[in-house]
């Protein structure tokens, strides 16, 4: 009996510590999955922060100025005497402009700095692009569509008289074409207009200019004109204000691209169809794009404008640097500098020939892919056109049915019998197959004149492409797509780099050598998506070269030669630095390629003091955050290989 209850007794301090023991282990195999599930958690946020591309500390130098630039100030002052103009001048010289915005704006500079130099009084210029014929709003004057006159007239008071329109006693007489007329080239001379043009001005009291090749006046003046250098910058970066519609949608572009707290990088594609078949490169598009491209370039070459062949390699001028980069080119670039799927681009032009199409694996690359349509309500860009008359739209209009009567008719009238069966019915006609470029190309030869609704819309791309300027000069990088291409005509890009350069020289600005960019492409075109390490570095560390000394020497070398604007060094800044600390290369023929500046007055230096105060701490340039990615282990590089992997859009794989 005594056993029997022992045995009892041991078996329930079994249980008992079985019992325990489960709990104890429930317990801990709870407390380790909680854990667990914390650690899971938390690694897959990350993982998928860095497929999606966080902003992380690794790349913010991928947004930081570059600080070697950051000496530079704009200063367009002049240094010389520069006496204001008398009212008892030579006479007056008006001008028409032909072209977009691009070549309107490099225009005006040189027609003010002609006017400078006759010692004339310039009308304002008759932007073509802009007229009321072209239906735009009854709103604007032609200038006006763009500009704030009030503020082009009043910053050149002192160095040149501006005025609206043309005495009454000599408007007459215009329209009678009594004044002589001069169509000059983008080359001229100083001499010509001193030697030509000034005698027939002090004659006749009154000149026209006719401007179509985006200029008028060559781009390096004599060493004897450093002042007219510097109006031309004094025009560009500050009489030339666009009017207070566009800035205000522009800023709020700009506002709205930030309110994320995240930066934004512009990039501007390039891709225009008179571009493109100036340079031949119909056979990197695609169908009809291509026959668009030939048709242009047919005309180009029978116009005179070209003399080339009709039919040309254009893969070889791509690898020569005179075709754009391609958006997709553009992503892998993007991608192998290190930024993230979320950076946020903003898509800058008016035309963009080849349509969305072209524009697929950058935005699948980059989600965040935006431009005025997405930022801008339909609202807000109307009212920035102003109220306009309705015009009729390009409709096809289908042809007449035929009766029952003419039908029967046409059968007698159809020859001996038996006959075959009547073709079957047509399909029926879309109505996007009989507008636009897709109709004319389709069925005729000719290409059709412009409608009234085409002629608005030119107008319209010019207020398009003002508020794509606002936003690329403020964007914190900027990416060209083509620019400099060889043509000696100005593009959007040049401007803007320009621009930036003067204001903020030290922001972020790639500046490619597209020759360069196609070698390295070369090396792993066929398989772009999964380049290997080496070749990312070798991106990398040109990419980042082109941001700062390397870059500025070739744009003096190859694109201030052709448009002044676009490197307006060392005439329109100066240095806060000491001159003897300031680096300096000339060319062969003693012109700076980089350097030369002055040094900045007191008052410039002391306002860059102050602001240099407000910036945040040592921040680490660029240079050294190159030598730590460089330094990163094999393993590391394996793992963004991974993470690289996940990003890739299967569709737009090579090796499928």
């Amino acid at each position: 009996m005594v056993f029997k209850s022992r045995i009892k007794w041991i078996a329930l301090f079994v249980m008992i510590l079985s019992v325990g023991s489960l709990v104890v282990h429930l317990s801990m195999t709870k407390s380790s999955g909680v854990q667990l599930a914390y650690y899971a958690r938390d690694t897959l946020w990350q993982d998928f922060d860095s497929l999606l591309g966080a902003q992380d500390f690794r790349n913010k130098h991928l947004w930081r100025p570059v600080k070697s630039l950051e000496t530079l100030q704009p200063y367009a002052n002049p240094r010389n005497s520069f006496p204001a103009p008398s009212s008892k001048n030579n006479g007056f010289i008006y001008a028409k402009i032909f072209g977009g915005f691009d070549k309107i704006r490099s225009s005006i500079c040189d027609l003010v700095t002609i006017s400078r130099l006759l010692n004339a009084t310039l009308v304002i210029p008759e932007l073509q692009e802009s007229l009321r014929s072209k239906g735009v709003s009854n709103k604007f004057k032609s200038f006006s569509y763009l500009y704030d006159e009030e503020q082009f007239i009043s910053f050149l008071k002192n160095d040149v008289i501006i005025a609206k329109t043309l005495p009454e006693s000599l408007k007459a007489a215009r329209k009678r074409n009594e004044f002589p007329l001069f169509k000059p080239k983008n080359s001229a001379s100083p001499k010509f207009y001193l030697e030509d043009v000034l005698p027939k001005l002090k004659k006749a009291k009154v000149i026209g200019l006719i401007v179509s090749d985006g200029g008028c006046l060559q781009s390096t003046l004599p060493a004897s004109m450093p002042e007219l250098q510097r109006l031309r910058c004094r025009v560009a970066f500050h009489a030339l204000q666009l009017r207070s519609e566009i800035q205000v949608l522009g800023k709020k572009m700009v506002e709205r691209l930030r309110k994320s707290g995240q930066p934004f990088l512009a990039y501007h594609p390039g891709l225009v169809r008179e571009k493109l078949a100036y340079h031949g490169c119909a056979e990197l598009f695609q169908d009809i794009h291509s026959e668009l491209i030939q048709y242009r370039r047919a005309q180009m070459i029978k116009q005179k404008f070209i003399s080339e062949a009709l039919i040309v390699d254009s893969h070889l001028r791509r690898d020569n640097g005179l075709c754009p980069l391609m958006p997709e080119e553009v992503g892998i670039l993007l991608k192998a500098l290190g930024y993230s799927q979320k950076a946020i681009i903003y898509l800058a032009g008016s035309e963009m020939f080849g349509g969305q199409r072209v524009l697929i694996p950058l935005r699948a690359m980059f989600p965040n892919l935006v431009d005025r349509t997405s930022l801008c309500s339909m609202e807000e860009l109307s009212e920035l056109v102003g109220p306009e008359i309705p015009l009729p739209e390009n409709t096809y209009e289908m042809p007449p049915r035929k009766s029952d009567k003419q039908l029967k008719e046409e059968w007698n009238k159809a020859g001996p019998r038996p006959r075959p069966l009547p073709p079957p019915p047509d399909r029926p006609i879309y109505q996007h197959e009989k507008e636009g470029w897709y109709g004319w190309l389709t069925e005729n030869d000719t290409e059709p004149s412009l409608s009234p609704m085409d002629l608005r819309n030119q107008a319209h791309r010019l207020l398009w492409d003002a508020l794509d300027f606002v936003v690329s000069v403020e964007a914190d990088v900027f990416f060209p797509g083509f620019n400099d291409d060889g043509s000696g005509l100005p593009d959007f890009s040049s401007l803007v780099m320009g621009q930036r350069l003067y204001e903020r020289p030290s922001s972020r600005t790639y500046r490619l050598d597209r020759k360069v960019i196609q070698e390295l492409f070369n090396i792993t075109r066929e398989d772009m998506y999964h380049p290997n390490r080496n070749w990312t570095l070798r991106v990398r560390k040109y990419l980042n070269s082109s941001l700062s000394e390397s870059g500025l020497i070739r744009q003096s070398m190859l694109s201030k030669p052709r448009l002044f604007l676009s490197h307006p060094l060392p005439e329109c800044s100066c240095r806060t630095s000491a001159l003897e600390d300031s680096k300096q290369i000339r060319s062969d023929d003693g012109r700076f390629l980089y350097g030369g500046e002055d040094e900045c007055p007191k008052w410039i230096k002391s306002a860059g003091m102050e602001k240099s105060k407000t910036d945040d701490g040592d921040q680490p340039d660029y240079e050294h955050d190159l030598l730590t990615e460089q330094s990163e282990t094999e393993e590391e590089f394996a793992k963004s290989k991974v993470a690289s992997a996940f990003d890739q859009d299967e569709e737009w794989d090579p090796n499928d």
